[in-house]
């Protein structure tokens, strides 16, 4: 059996006394989609956060690649190719979509200090391959029309989607989606779907994806993990997380996917 691209040993978090996750075991393989659910101030974005960097767990272990990577700051988790969008938009308001998606490729900078200021030599050829990235991410979320348009005065939608963008130009091996739906209409909702297929699929990327549109979840995840109070309550299909019990208790009783 293939070792795992990700595995999450035991996790826990304190803040002050108060325990954010308690023993969170979980998996991720290559090239799988796996949804992370559950009620607000379950853990998910404890969770994300602990895997790039941002807190540092107070017990546990994050293996990635083979390797233990809990504590380690977020830039050299960056380096090792994880990335992130987060669920509140991040982005340069003043720059053009095509700049801020620019940015995430600066992991991906080698040329020395004078050659960037200059912009000639190995600079200059890392711009150009850095903005045939970009051009290209654009392209595969249909962002090309928006390219040159000032990322504030876009709709907020659209804005989450360039958030996606930049983190795909980190060409990351494991992608970390927060809420990206949020905020977006129906219709963005389904474009917003065929795009993370295509990044499955087209760039090989494995996710954890964390959502609260349940009919997205059923339609697109390989696989749920639902979190309550900081536990893990429920690790596996889809459709099996609807007729588990502990799931339907931890969304008072309603039934969270629709058949």
């Amino acid at each position: 059996m293939a070792e795992a691209l990700l595995e999450i040993r035991e996790l826990s978090l304190d803040f002050a006394g108060l325990r954010a996750m308690d023993g969170v075991s979980m998996t991720v393989k290559d090239d799988e989609l796996v949804a992370l659910i559950g009620p607000n101030g379950a853990g998910k974005t404890s969770l994300l956060n602990c895997i790039n960097g941002f807190y540092v767990p107070t017990g546990g272990t994050i293996v990635y690649g083979g390797r233990a990577i809990e504590g380690m700051p977020p830039h050299k988790l960056a380096a090792l190719r994880i990335s992130r969008a987060f669920q509140h938009v991040e982005l340069v308001p003043q720059a053009s979509v095509l700049e801020n998606v620019m940015v995430g490729r600066h992991t991906h900078t080698r040329a020395g200090w004078l050659s960037s200021m200059l912009f000639w030599g190995a600079a200059l050829k890392e711009q150009v391959r850095h903005r045939e990235v970009a051009e290209e991410i654009l392209e595969l979320l249909e962002l090309e029309p928006y390219r040159s348009r000032t990322a504030g005065e876009l709709s907020y939608g659209i804005q989450k989607l360039v958030g996606v963008a930049r983190a795909l130009a980190m060409e990351p091996r494991l992608l970390l989606l927060d809420e990206p739906s949020s905020g977006m209409s129906r219709q963005e909702k389904e474009d917003l779907a065929r795009f993370m297929l295509r990044i499955r699929h087209e760039k090989l990327v494995s996710i954890i994806w964390v959502e609260h549109d349940t009919q997205m979840v059923k339609d697109l995840a390989d696989r749920v993990v639902v979190l309550d109070y900081g536990r893990k309550i429920f690790d596996g299909p889809p459709d099996q997380a609807l007729q588990d019990p502990g799931v339907v208790q931890a969304y008072l009783g309603r039934p969270i996917l629709s058949q």
